[in-house]
């Protein structure tokens, strides 16, 4: 006998899936994509980098790291956003320049994309990538007492986890402040509601019991590491709870929350990388102040 639908599930899933549908809302957003790989292709061609430096045995942890100028400044890593199921790092090389030029080291990273690895999985790379960076920080020259860890959307959701990871669990070798400070771009931080979006619930494969596991509104911050938040003033009411709900949760090492009026939920990275953006001069800040 076929099961009568629930009405209530089926006004949670198109209500959620309208609410995280950014892509359906920005209808120009394959010109941003264009528009950032050309970007970061011009940046790869003339600024020195080290590409696809191995960080994990599969092919998705790589990562790519752009030296300052002088020895001992602190790194700035960025993780990509794209629901852990697409885009690149090599996608937003474009905010490399302006936090060089300010004198710090750019890190980018990659995870092996859903549905091939889990949320779980993507974390631990995650952890993965952070752990061999502070381990590797006298070869490349960097501060590993001022790593800063910033994310955009599903990025923003990894860059969070590295804010609650408790890193001598991860390993004896870590310091628990391993990460001083953090960036939440549009970040996903409650994954209950991410169950009920149609067009990820196949590849992501969420349960019960891995939800609380991995939602970082659910779990405190490992120490107390100050953060910034932003959210774009035309995103939608969903996007916009998730970045209230972390800002209650972590309401003590909350510094700023960026006012982002006029941007959608991608041209946020634009504002990320521009240095005429109040957000590039308040990560900036951030990073001078560890």
């Amino acid at each position: 006998m076929r099961r009568k639908a629930d009405p209530q599930a089926e006004q949670e899933r198109q209500y959620y899936s309208q609410q995280y549908n950014a892509r359906a809302s920005i209808p120009d957003h394959p010109q941003i994509f264009t528009r950032w790989q050309d970007d970061s292709a011009l940046v790869r061609r003339t600024h020195a980098g080290l590409l696809d430096l191995p960080f994990g045995s599969s092919p998705g942890e790589r990562l790519d790291f752009y030296p300052a100028h002088k020895a001992n400044a602190p790194l700035l890593v960025f993780i990509h956003g794209g629901w852990w199921r697409s885009l690149d790092k090599s996608d937003f090389t474009f905010i490399v320049p302006g936090y060089r030029r300010e004198g710090f080291n750019v890190a980018l990273t990659n995870y092996t994309l859903a549905p091939a690895a889990s949320i779980e999985e993507i974390t631990r790379q995650q952890l993965r990538a952070v752990a061999w960076l502070y381990r590797n920080a006298a070869r490349y020259e960097f501060d590993r007492e001022r790593i800063v860890v910033a994310g955009h959307s599903a990025g923003g959701h990894l860059a969070a986890m590295m804010l609650a990871a408790q890193w001598p669990v991860w390993s004896e070798d870590l310091p628990r402040n391993l990460v001083k400070a953090g960036v939440l771009l549009s970040a996903l931080t409650d994954l209950e509601v991410i169950r009920h979006v149609d067009f990820v619930a196949d590849d992501l494969k969420l349960t019960d019991d891995s939800i609380p596991r991995l939602s970082p509104a659910l779990m405190p911050q490992s120490h107390a590491a100050p953060f910034i938040t932003g959210v774009g003033g035309l995103e939608s009411d969903e996007f916009k709870r998730q970045n209230a709900l972390i800002i209650e949760r972590w309401r003590p090492n909350h510094r700023e929350d960026v006012p982002l009026d006029g941007y959608n939920h991608l041209t946020i990275c634009d504002a990320f990388g521009d240095p005429e953006q109040a957000l590039f001069a308040a990560t900036c800040a951030l990073l001078r102040s560890i």
